[in-house]
């Protein structure tokens, strides 16, 4: 498998990660288990990106935009592309079986035939403009919705909808263009107007010799999805066209991831970014260790609660030991694993935000709870100690030198401004951030609200993001509070 590109500066990184997803999923329905879908997805990843950059070069200081794909749908169509050289290698067993069938038929020769019988979506996109495109692909296919599409092309909010609108506008013109360059028999020549015209009409019905010639001939049928820009079938129309085989399905799956992710207000889970097998290693034993945590909570509570020989005959009180030495609280219950008060002393002695790392060290010890050397003051019998504020804190890519991570923090109480602090364990060092500013001294990073979210409601969530370098270890950062109060781990 190999390598993946370095990023060449902080905003390419940032298109790694966006990319990275989108070339996993379809490359996980071309294939026939999950270890073949990440080395075709790095494969062609390595192949698009590489493609991207020799075709940006080439106009370079030419005066002239490069003719090519925005960036996502040129990565699948890379997919597309290896995987038809995976199947001229021998290596077709690891594809779909369906996908075999299509790569060696005449439907996948259209898609690098001659340009004028390429599919018209395909053709469409490409004559847009770049950030034209661009914007087209993300609402559409990608399903985000327009505020983030605005954020991430650095588009006005207020007016997005309004530029997507002339968008598909232009799209449909260079459709009809290319509908009308292709090449085609008498019949179809002879419905081209009236195809233009039942299109542009919101009513959408078309004759009843219409009907029967759209059900018959698949190139007009095609260039009737890309003229009609009512009743939602753009998408399929885009989806279809430009990357051939598994269209309809990858347009569903991201549907589907956009709904759950942004529905959810969570970042991307770790595994979105490219392979790390070593997180996903950590992530196993962090789960591993934190269910045998909570295992022996549960366990030493019930035995606590066992009626025993000493306390049958009185020997202990409820408030003293077996020995006849005080309790801090003798009716507050066995803390959770994943749980610590605020000032008491870690077990390992070093801070960290690692569940593992904090739960992994068992007190074999019987003596009770709340007899720390650190003094902390244990809560009174009718207070919760549930906190007011929960982090997610996501590694979504990492590169060599730099890595891109998300922050999602919950709060309970409503928020008028916020500011959020935590540590770096080795050396981390943030570069840039988004949707927050920030500043860092040594190991500590403050970042604070942005001028258009600093209200935050009652049990709701804010997020940011940012980009860091690091050397030689990257651990998770820990100690997050949010405006001076410290957060757990959700």
């Amino acid at each position: 498998m190999p390598d993946l590109p370095t990023p060449q500066d902080a905003a390419e990184a940032a298109l790694f990660s966006e990319c990275w997803d989108a070339v996993l999923s379809y490359a996980d329905l071309c294939t026939a288990g999950s270890t073949a879908a990440t080395e075709l997805a790095a494969e062609a990843f390595s192949l698009g990106m590489r493609e991207a950059r020799d075709a940006e070069a080439a106009v370079r200081g030419a005066g002239r935009r490069p003719a090519r794909l925005p960036r996502i749908p040129l990565l699948l169509t890379a997919v597309r592309t290896t995987a038809a050289d995976w199947e001229t290698q021998d290596l077709g067993h690891r594809l779909d079986p369906d996908l075999r069938l299509w790569l060696n038929s005449d439907k996948a020769a259209r898609y690098t035939g001659p340009p004028l019988q390429r599919p018209i979506a395909l053709r469409g996109l490409r004559d847009l403009q770049a950030a034209d495109a661009e914007l087209l692909w993300l609402a559409e296919v990608e399903a985000l919705p327009l505020p983030v599409v605005a954020r991430r092309l650095g588009l006005d909010p207020a007016t997005v909808g309004e530029e997507l609108a002339q968008v598909r506008g232009l799209f449909r013109d260079r459709s009809h263009r290319n509908h009308l360059d292709m090449p085609m028999d008498a019949q179809c020549r002879s419905y081209a107007r009236l195809l233009d015209a039942v299109t542009r009409s919101t009513s959408g019905e078309a004759p009843a010799d219409l009907s029967r010639h759209l059900a018959r001939c698949q190139q007009c049928a095609e260039a009737a999805s890309c003229l009609r820009l009512q009743g939602g079938g753009l998408p399929a129309a885009l989806a279809g066209g430009v990357i051939g085989w598994g269209g309809l399905a990858y347009l569903e799956r991201r549907r589907r991831a956009a709904e759950v992710r942004l529905g959810a207000g969570r970042p991307h889970a770790l595994e979105s970014g490219p392979p790390n097998p070593g997180a996903h290693k950590a992530k196993v034993a962090r789960n591993g260790l934190l269910v045998a945590a909570v295992l022996v909570s549960l366990l030493a509570l019930a035995v606590s609660m066992m009626p025993g020989d000493d306390m049958k005959n009185g020997a202990a009180g409820p408030g003293t030991t077996a020995e006849g030495q005080p309790v801090a609280n003798p009716t507050s219950s066995v803390p959770a694993a994943t749980s610590r008060a605020p000032g008491s002393a870690r077990t390992s002695g070093t801070p960290t935000g690692n569940p593992s790392e904090s739960t992994g060290a068992t007190n074999s010890d019987p003596e009770p709870q709340g007899t720390s050397s650190a003094g902390a003051e244990e809560p009174e019998p009718g207070e919760s100690a549930a906190p007011t504020c929960r982090y997610e804190y996501s590694l979504v890519n990492q590169w060599p030198d730099g890595f891109q991570a998300e922050l999602t923090l919950t709060t309970t109480e409503a928020l008028d401004d916020w500011r959020v602090t935590w540590s770096f364990k080795d050396g981390q060092k943030v570069t840039q951030m988004w949707d927050a500013n920030f500043t860092q001294s040594g190991s500590k990073v403050t970042a604070t609200a942005a001028a258009y979210n600093k209200s935050v409601a009652a049990d709701g969530s804010l997020s940011l993001g940012f980009l860091a370098s690091w050397q030689g270890k990257n651990a998770p950062a820990y100690d997050f509070s949010l405006n001076g109060q410290e957060c757990a781990k959700s």
